[in-house]
């Protein structure tokens, strides 16, 4: 409803609160209501507060308030997308029909082009002209919508990820980053792929973009929804020959004969029910019988099972598969006959679920006349991550630490507590215990005694540019003066300053733009975020002189942005203040709002936040050179903070780097 009226979600709370005509809601809970679409559209066109209902929204809502579930209606508006991609004139011919017409006319041409792009048999079953009916208002919208959006695959694209996005609990979805690291580890150009456990196809959609259009890509998973929408969604991005089954894997491997050039693969973590009674003689598991607690372990087996010889296959991992006993005798095995490769352990938040750090194994199918590999690759990623650096992990940093040690094995001893090859032999004990930290020695913050040495110097130079900095003595001012005192909304409705909100955009396609987060102001540090993908949408953009304020927390914070963080996007839970600099001065205004007392009027309290007001912040009418005189106190006031952070973190960094130094024997206790 929001969306509708383009309004915030609290608007419309309100509207149900005051108003009595207010749609009847149809269903859900009653803390989660559903609304009919056609009562929403009437009441707010009375209201005079919908003017035109935007043709995105209109396709989601059809999507939502399809009968049969939003699932049928992606995959029936992905049918009908691909007959727009592949035979847009056969579309346009059929959807000049009415709808009683159209639906007699349209599974026809569906049965046509899907059994041109997936042949027979297929996970996308061709909908009759029944299932059809109650979808076609959806279908000529999205047809109209690929128009607008530039192509049946943005279209499509769009619908699905609006639907992911609403149900985030329902799916266990791989990033991008984490996609596009995997098919780079599987290799350049392969022209057959399966991804045994596909979901939603992020895997192979990451894969297409390097696979050989000649080639084939195989998908496969247990929910039949899934794998239809996996394959429309790969027949929309690429060329290359597409065939998925709905079966459960392990149980009814849809690809028995296959051996492909490589494998990606997100399998399903701890399950216990994956058919261990029945597939105790199953001829995949070739380097042991796996326990009924070692599902991450028969996943790796079928995916061993399923590659040529010298064949590739990257799978992401439960960290506790990597040293669990139950599975040590089946890693022995693996690392004997040269089938495992490497073993890179992510941050956490690399992919759900986002509180544990996951790891990547690598495996090559050995062939019968090669030789198995004398070393395991250990990469540890966790230290590419800043504090703090979980909400949006750095993609590219960690693209680059993995791929470099992955494409360089064997020709260089590594990096220090990132990546090292080890002897096979030397892992080959009671434990078999493959965690990456065990076999990588984290390094001391300044890296040696002389790194420690530089880190010192910094901290010294640093100390003594803070007592630079020091404040002078405060000078009395002989009680509070009474001063005309105004208000950021006064001021905002005055014009002498801009409000906005932030937590709003997208970035183009292949375009990151970074974005100075919550975290970023709270610390002092540089934007650490970047936008996502998705259709576009203009996010705020920072100035030089802006003022960003966090709103949750009940802290008092101000920043100025200054050149470097200048043309950034504004994150979530931040306001901008953007003042006109002939009526107001910016470290002026940030200094009055980080007043306690300031802050304490301007906040409100809930059961597990606190919010801030900023039109509710107050500061006092000043002249502008006044102002000034101010503002310079405050900048440097703001410049003494910054010293005092480094001189912390330098001194955490040399302590720290201290003690692991003398423990580990790198510095002498002299």
């Amino acid at each position: 409803m929001a969306r509708l009226a383009g309004v915030g979600r609290a608007a419309v709370s309100n509207w149900r609160r005051r108003h009595a005509d207010f749609p009847k809601p149809v269903g859900g809970t009653e803390t989660s209501p559903s609304f009919a679409l056609a009562d929403v559209e009437r009441w707010l066109r009375d209201q005079g507060k919908l003017a035109e209902v935007p043709l995105r929204e209109r396709v989601w809502q059809q999507v939502t308030a399809h009968p049969a579930g939003p699932l049928t209606a992606l995959v029936h508006a992905g049918c009908a997308l691909l007959l727009v991609h592949e035979r847009p004139t056969g579309w346009l011919e059929r959807s000049a029909l009415p709808d009683d017409r159209l639906a007699d006319a349209l599974p026809t041409a569906l049965e046509e082009v899907l059994t041109a792009r997936f042949g027979t048999p297929r996970s996308v079953r061709t909908p009759t002209a029944a299932d059809l009916a109650p979808s076609l208002p959806l279908l000529r919208g999205a047809a109209e919508l690929a128009a607008q959006l530039g192509g049946a695959r943005q279209a499509f694209e769009f619908l699905l990820g609006r639907h992911l996005d609403a149900n985030p609990r329902q799916y266990t979805l791989t990033p991008p980053g984490l996609a596009e690291l995997m098919a780079a580890l599987a290799g350049p150009s392969p022209r057959t792929v399966l991804d045994p456990a596909c979901g939603t196809g992020g895997l192979l959609r990451a894969v297409d973009r390097a696979v050989d259009r000649a080639g084939t890509l195989h998908a496969q998973d247990a929910d039949p929804d899934l794998a239809a929408l996996t394959a429309l969604r790969l027949a929309l991005h690429t060329s290359a020959e597409i065939r998925t089954a709905a079966a459960d894997t392990l149980r009814r491997d849809a690809f028995p004969g296959l051996a492909a050039d490589a494998v990606v693969c997100h399998p399903p973590f701890n399950e216990r029910d994956w058919g261990h009674d029945e597939l105790a003689y199953d001829p995949r598991w070739e380097y042991g019988f796996p326990a009924r607690t070692e599902s991450e372990l028969a996943w790796v087996q079928h995916a061993l099972a399923r590659l040529r010889d010298g064949g590739t296959a990257v799978l992401l991992m439960p960290p506790a598969v990597a040293s669990r006993r139950s599975g040590r005798r089946i890693r022995a095995d693996l690392l004997r006959r040269g089938a495992l490769r490497a073993v890179i352990a992510l941050p956490a938040g690399a992919a759900p679920p986002y509180g544990i750090p996951l790891h990547l194994w690598v495996l090559c199918r050995p062939g019968a006349d090669q030789r198995p590999a004398p070393e395991l690759l250990f990469v540890d990623t966790t230290g590419v991550v800043p504090d703090g650096g979980r909400d949006k992990l750095p993609w590219p940093a960690l693209q680059s630490a993995v791929l470099d040690a992955w494409r360089g094995r064997g020709d260089h001893p590594g990096v220090p507590g990132v990546s090292r090859s080890v002897p096979v032999i030397e892992l080959l004990d009671d434990d078999v215990d493959l965690a990456p930290a065990r076999h990588l020695p984290v390094p001391a913050p300044g890296g040696s005694a002389a790194g420690l040495e530089a880190v010192r110097d910094r901290l010294g130079a640093t100390l003594r540019r803070t007592m630079e900095l020091t404040p002078p003595p405060a000078a009395p001012a002989g009680g509070a003066a009474a001063r005309p005192l105004t208000t950021v909304g006064e001021l905002a409705r005055a014009g002498a300053l801009q409000l906005r909100a932030g937590g709003a955009g997208t970035a183009p396609s292949g375009h990151p733009v970074a974005v100075l987060t919550e975290h970023d102001v709270l610390a002092g540090t540089a934007p650490s975020g970047t936008l996502p993908d998705g259709p576009p949408e203009e996010p705020v953009l920072t100035e030089e002189g802006d003022v960003v304020v966090p709103v949750l927390g009940g802290g008092s914070v101000a920043r100025v942005v200054d050149a470097a963080t200048a043309g950034v996007a504004l994150g979530r839970n931040l306001q901008l203040l953007r003042p006109d600099r002939t009526a107001l001065d910016p470290w002026f205004l940030a200094g009055f709002l980080r007043g306690t007392a300031n802050n304490r009027r301007a906040s409100s309290y809930a059961s597990t936040a606190t919010r801030l007001d900023v039109r509710r912040l107050r500061l006092p009418r000043l002249p502008l050179a006044e102002q000034h005189r101010y503002g310079e106190r405050f900048r440097a006031l703001a410049e003494f903070e910054d010293a005092l952070r480094l001189a912390g973190r330098l001194g955490e960094q040399l302590v720290q780097g201290l003690y692991d130094g003398l423990a580990d024997g790198t510095v002498l206790p002299e």
